[in-house]
């Protein structure tokens, strides 16, 4: 399979209480040509179910670990054990994201745990590299774009001043250790929040044509220019060799503004082809390695829009018309003419 085609997994969240068992939800994934996931926490059932599914897997570390394995290697090392190497060859582990939206400055429930995010990635990463298998297994962190200061004009994308003390170092020890940063990149957000400044089609990669020129590169979708936004910032701060792995990106199909089901199959399905080849940009003619989000409408998270990011339906329904592996899309809806803001998923 080419990289193009593997280049689009799905985030497998699990607050719900109608959702189907793991097993069945790995064999959906395989029946589909999904062959990357991402889930959040090491759920053992899952990893149990996901042994022998070939499926390449991005493994959180929750924010509430974060101080015990930043604190400790020991802790490092027999989180490692219990929930990577126990499981390993047999899981295809492909990242460890340790920690997810972190942000020093949100003032929100993350900001006292920024000082562990970097301590706590050490401490995995030596861990991985103790049993051998850092080459294999890039530990690294997913972060929001809310750590982005200016982001307009994208080539001009930096981190907030009060978050560079934060990111910078983070970004130094990805080059270092040769991995990528993870970010969980929404346009939904930025087009809900200012509708009147940012148009649908941009949003929803249905514009007909650039409409926002930075030079000379002409931007026909929001999702690369916030994407190339984030490149500047992270050369920016050194890290012109560090890939970004877009984390999270997707688009509700109900509870807010504009959320509805064909805005929603637009942009996963534009997404999707977008991804595969295109590039931005700012880094043209590559795949762009993104991960939907969600795999599953998830009915305990609040408020009402985070109910509704799901490609399939609790019963294991395509809401959407899509294809994730080698097959061509059978059907694009059609194009809907009519700050960043992020969603959390932890």
């Amino acid at each position: 399979m080419s990289a193009g085609a593997e280049s689009v997994g799905v985030c497998y969240g699990t607050s719900g209480n109608n959702l189907p068992p793991a097993s069945e939800v790995v064999a959906l994934c395989r029946s589909r040509n999904i062959n990357r996931m991402r889930i959040y926490d090491p759920n053992q059932v899952v990893l149990q179910a996901l042994r022998g599914s070939n499926i390449e897997l991005i493994l959180g570390l929750p924010n509430s670990d974060l101080q015990s394995i930043a604190s400790n290697p020991s802790s490092a090392n027999s989180w490692v054990l219990r929930n990577v190497r126990n499981f390993w060859p047999a899981v295809k582990f492909r990242y460890i994201a340790v920690g997810n939206e972190v942000s020093p400055v949100n003032g929100g429930a993350t900001s006292g745990l920024a000082r562990f995010v970097l301590p706590a990635m050490r401490n995995v990463h030596n861990a991985v590299a103790s049993a051998g298998l850092q080459n294999q297994i890039k530990v690294t962190t997913a972060i929001d774009l809310t750590l982005i200061g200016n982001s307009y004009p994208p080539s001009q994308g930096a981190f907030r001043g009060d978050t560079t003390s934060y990111i910078h170092p983070i970004i130094g020890f990805l080059a270092q250790i040769n991995a990528p940063l993870l970010a969980n990149i929404y346009p939904y957000f930025s087009y809900s929040g200012n509708p009147r400044d940012i148009s649908l089609p941009y949003a929803l990669f249905a514009a007909p044509a650039a409409v926002v020129w930075d030079g000379d590169r002409g931007y026909q979708n929001l999702f690369d220019a916030m994407l190339d936004a984030l490149y500047a910032a992270v050369e920016r701060a050194g890290g012109a060799a560090v890939e970004v792995v877009v984390s999270e990106s997707g688009w509700p199909s109900g509870g807010g503004v504009a959320a509805t089901v064909e805005n929603a199959g637009t942009y996963y399905a534009n997404l999707i082809r977008h991804v595969k080849g295109s590039g931005t940009p700012r880094r043209p003619n590559r795949a762009i390695e993104t991960y939907l989000f969600g795999m599953f409408d998830e009915n305990q998270k609040q408020p009402e829009l985070e109910k509704h990011f799901g490609v399939f339906s609790p019963n294991k329904q395509q809401k959407y018309p899509l294809s994730f592996g080698l097959q061509k899309i059978s059907h694009v809806f059609g194009q809907n003419n009519s700050s960043i803001h992020t969603r959390s998923d932890i």
